[in-house]
């Protein structure tokens, strides 16, 4: 679903959810449907990362909590009925596909069991992502669901909802994420709901050319409605003619207007550069980045130039953002020496930016601030140009949406002229119109430019290359958006600089990973033999205990104690061996993994 802010999105989602209902009408779907919905508010609360995440499978929890009961009233009966359908429910595999979805929503493991009030705000969205992911579901409402990820938990969402099996409703400004996970557009236009068929460059097309139809149409009529009073004008006074005039004045009210086609453009800004410029804007040589005495980024050489235009690649905790506090000059290297142009000029702009603004005063008196000797006019046709006009300039901050802040900290960033622009995930909050705004502005700019961004439609249309941040190190990424996906997709692929790293690996060296490898190959196959064995065994105890429930005898009156052990015992057996299976598959996948380490070495 699309439109531009304040258009009913999240009120249509509120509706869908059940929160709110429609004031005239109905709204009906399946009274057996559950509704997965995204919050975006976190509560902060001491419960794990982990266990806020499992929260969100409620059948689950509720099983948890029956079967503790039954356990304390030796309830043997009720436990089996539960085992069998927590089994049913595979949940003794639910701990760990919390545990897939955190890491693959950017969580290390030693965040798992971190209390959620340890969290920013950021990263308690994505808990709440993961959470509403856990939930089983036939309707799944994503409001904003890529607005605090990076670039590789966006890929790595986009191949979970591609697997989903329920209906998707999402609402995202990310039109190649977009493109990647929906098949239908429903555009908000005009207080209407207009649904597209396809993926969003689709909608683009076929939305342009209905314009152009509308439009066409529009003009007829108009020419129509021209025609009709211009007849009645003339002939109204007359007698013979009146009854013919009134009838076209009929025609006139029936006729159903047609809404001139327009394009809504939100504003049109530009950056303007700096007078003065200096050749390198900023170098560094064998430089380490960090924080206090511990090194994020080490032995880091590399130049800026004027003109130069980078996107910064790298998995979230990298140093992506490290390096751009380095080069806004807010941070200090622990090691080596950052040289800066005389007529050095940044414009950098962070989330944490949003949070600095002085949310009691209007955007006119923030950008006075900046500019105290500059004309008032001059000012406010400044603003004007970034979307803040009439009233809205002299609003108080703080009655401003995210999207709105992000577009005055935008402007004031380009009112000081830079000759280098940090932009970290500068688009965060702005909605399509505006994105593509900027997207344009960023393609005029004729400055240095650094980005950080997980929408890889501004990526492919503003930069001319890309650094690749990783493993403690920057280098030069030769490739493309599409090459770096397909890095990301398996923990084996290597970057071109880790390749050309990898032919000056002493042979030695080489051989003694090796031997490491193959040492830790033998104790996990005879672990993986075990587990088997047990497998095998415990397979043997529950078929023997499913025979036992076979006979008709065991169910007789007398034989009631004997039901109750037998009930129990299927349950234990059932329960240990879906563990024994979990376990087993655990160490199958480690195995393989050496394996292919091994096969990477020879």
């Amino acid at each position: 679903m699309i439109g531009e802010n304040g258009c009913g999105k999240s009120s249509l989602f509120a509706m869908l959810s059940g929160e709110h209902h429609a004031d005239t009408g109905s709204c009906d779907m399946p009274t057996s449907w559950q509704i997965a919905h995204m919050r975006q508010e976190v509560d902060d609360i001491d419960r794990t990362a982990l266990q806020f995440v499992i929260d969100g499978f409620t059948r689950y929890r509720r099983l948890e909590s029956d079967i503790a009961e039954a356990e304390q009233r030796h309830d043997n009966a009720a436990l089996a009925r539960l085992h069998a359908e927590f089994d049913a429910i595979s949940g003794y595999g639910i701990p760990n596909q919390a545990e897939q979805l955190l890491s693959g929503l950017g969580f290390h493991i030693q965040d798992f069991h971190k209390p959620v009030s340890h969290f920013s705000g950021g990263w308690r969205i994505r808990l709440n992502l993961a959470r509403t992911l856990m939930m089983p579901s036939d309707l799944m409402l994503l409001d904003e669901p890529t607005n605090h990820l990076d670039l590789e938990a966006c890929l790595w969402l986009e191949r979970w909802l591609a697997a989903y099996t329920g209906t998707l409703i999402l609402v995202s400004h990310d039109r190649d994420f977009i493109d990647n996970v929906a098949d239908h557009i429903v555009s908000f236009e005009s207080s209407n709901l207009i649904l597209y068929r396809g993926n969003y460059s689709l909608y683009e097309q076929a939305k342009a050319q209905r314009l152009a139809q509308q439009q066409a149409a529009f003009e007829k009529q108009q020419e129509r409605v021209k025609e009709i009073q211009q007849f009645v004008a003339r002939f109204r006074a007359q007698a013979t003619k009146a009854k013919q005039a009134q009838s076209r004045l009929k025609e006139l009210e029936r006729m159903e207007l047609i809404a001139p086609a327009h394009i809504d453009s939100p504003f049109t800004f530009r950056f303007r550069e700096a007078d003065k410029i200096s050749d390198p804007l900023i170098s560094l040589h064998d430089t380490d980045l960090g924080y206090g005495d511990t090194p994020i980024l080490r032995q880091l050489s590399a130049r800026l130039s004027p003109g130069d235009r980078i996107g910064l690649l790298g998995s979230n905790g990298s140093g992506k953002s490290t390096l751009v506090k380095a080069l806004a000059g807010l941070s200090s290297p622990i090691n080596g020496h950052i040289h800066r142009g005389q007529n050095l000029v940044v414009g950098y702009f962070a989330q944490h930016q949003l949070e600095s603004l002085d949310l009691t005063v209007s955007p006119f008196i923030t950008l006075r601030r900046e500019a105290p000797d500059t004309h008032e006019q001059v000012l406010r046709n400044f603003l004007g140009s970034f979307g803040f006009q009439g009233e809205q300039a002299d609003a108080p901050i703080q009655r401003f949406s995210g999207g709105e802040k992000a577009r005055l900290c935008l402007a004031i960033i380009a009112w000081h002229q830079p000759n280098l622009l940090l932009l970290d995930e500068p688009t965060n909050h702005l909605d399509l119109e505006i994105r593509l705004s900027l997207t344009v502005a960023l393609q005029a700019y004729q400055g240095a430019l650094v980005v950080v961004s997980h929408d890889r439609h501004l990526l492919r249309n503003t930069v001319d290359g890309f650094w690749l941040v990783r493993d403690g190190h920057v280098t030069p990424f030769d490739g493309s958006l599409d090459d770096y996906r397909t890095l990301m997709k398996t923990d084996t692929a290597k970057s071109p600089s880790a390749d050309t790293a990898s032919k000056s690996v002493d042979r030695k060296e080489q051989k003694r990973q090796d031997a490491l490898l193959r040492q830790k190959l033998s104790p996990l196959k005879k672990a993986i033999q075990q587990r088997e064995s047990a497998i095998e065994q415990t397979q043997a105890k529950l078929a023997m205990c499913e025979v036992s429930l076979g006979e008709s005898s065991i169910y007789e009156a007398h034989n009631k104690a004997k039901l109750k052990e037998a009930l129990a015992e299927q349950a234990v057996y059932t329960a240990a061996l879906s563990q024994l299976e979990n376990d087993w598959m655990a160490e199958i996948e480690a195995l393989e993994a050496l394996e292919a380490s091994l096969s990477d070495l020879a």
